[in-house]
């Protein structure tokens, strides 16, 4: 049943490419306004999406375009890691997705030292005393003691390069992290934290911030879905149960959030109207993350999570899809970016079209697809 669905949804998917990809080219999309997607700057946090959606579909159609624009995109970014400052925690994001992609495909040489330099420079935002990877950059105490749930999904950066290059500093570092998530992020009823905050001498925590969700103890659906995914992806690399643990736990508690049709709002304790933001993007990852501690699993408890996950992705394509709609180019409509800043409300993000992407593929059964097992 899911293999035939998820056949014909990709379809659907790649017909969508088809028409969107030479209209946004080798720029770097992030959300849309008026149906279209911006362009960012070479070192926003999101610019290796679209090159994740680009290999996706080169590895399904064998269309040498979609190489070419996600190759374009890839080189464009040299200039991020040509300049230091301008790198920050989510290193995985643009490189893993980008360059990695293009590494596990085509082997590209170029590509396997950009990941290497990402990882070095991911690696060095690592405090020692608080056991945690600095989220953004800056001089204040604030900054400098700052980490964030975003950063579980940047660490397998980390792993990779250990893999790659034998050299397990990687490794203890990426774990060191994700100790520190399930401790200081990951709350007794399974919702997150989204900032936390520690004393960047000593390394002793001092508070936790709202952040992205509506207060310090909300429960910001896509910081639920970083964790989520965070953690299966730190149990598949580490194979430590403490990790396979949280994730159920968060599975469990993200589950238990959604509303009738499958997917989240922003965050699950805010007063939810039929005005109530949802966030589709929160939603597709989130559904990777369950397929992903599906496979862990195995047995019954397996088949809970993916049947979860499809029904979130079924969710995904029937109520909030752009399929008919030739006018938007985002295969998604319906995710919030920021809604406490109100920026990126009810729009499309190319993460969450790249997490819903991923989430078919996987439903599919294409594990090869899977970009954080570079």
């Amino acid at each position: 049943m899911y293999t035939q669905w998820a056949e014909e949804t990709m379809e659907k998917i790649l017909a969508k490419l088809e028409k969107t990809a030479p209209a946004i080219g080798a720029r770097f999309p992030h959300a849309t306004k008026g149906g279209e997607f911006d362009n960012r700057i070479p070192s926003w946090w999101t610019n290796g999406f679209w090159p994740g959606i680009l290999w996706m579909a080169y590895q399904e159609t064998g269309k040498e375009e979609y190489k070419k624009i996600a190759e374009s995109v890839e080189e464009q970014m040299d200039v991020v890691l040509d300049e230091y400052d301008l790198v920050d925690h989510d290193a995985g994001f643009i490189w893993l997705l980008s360059a990695g992609a293009n590494y596990k495909l085509t082997k590209n040489e170029k590509s396997r030292i950009r990941l290497m330099k990402a990882a070095c420079f991911l690696m060095s935002r690592f405090n020692l005393k608080g056991r945690f990877i600095r989220a953004w950059n800056g001089d204040d105490r604030l900054t400098q003691g700052l980490a964030i749930i975003d950063c579980s999904m940047n660490l397998p950066l980390l792993y990779w390069a250990s893999n790659t290059d034998g050299d397990g500093r990687f490794r203890y570092i990426a774990e060191a992290h994700a100790e520190t998530v399930v401790k200081r992020f990951i709350r007794e009823d399974g919702s997150v934290n989204h900032m936390v905050v520690f004393d960047p001498e000593t390394g002793e925590f001092e508070k936790v911030l709202g952040g992205q969700g509506a207060a310090p103890d909300s429960a910001w659906s896509r910081g639920a879905s970083w964790a989520l995914y965070g953690m299966a992806l730190a149990y598949r690399h580490l194979k430590d149960e403490k990790y396979l643990q949280a994730c159920r736990k968060v599975a469990d508690f993200f589950i238990e959030s959604l509303p009738e049709d499958y997917v989240a709002h922003w965050d699950f304790r805010v007063e939810r109207t039929p005005e109530t933001p949802r966030d589709t993007s929160a939603a597709a990852c989130a559904a990777c993350g369950l397929l992903e501690l599906a496979d862990s699993l195995g047995g019954e408890d397996g088949a809970y999570y993916k049947e979860k996950a499809y029904l979130i992705l079924k969710s995904l394509t029937e109520n909030y899809s752009n399929f008919d709609n030739d006018k938007d180019q985002a295969i998604l409509f319906g995710g919030t970016g920021n809604k406490p800043r109100e920026v990126d409300v009810n729009v499309g993000l190319i993460y969450g079209d790249y997490y819903y992407m991923e989430g078919v593929s996987r439903l599919k059964g294409k594990k090869d697809i899977y970009w954080y097992s570079v």
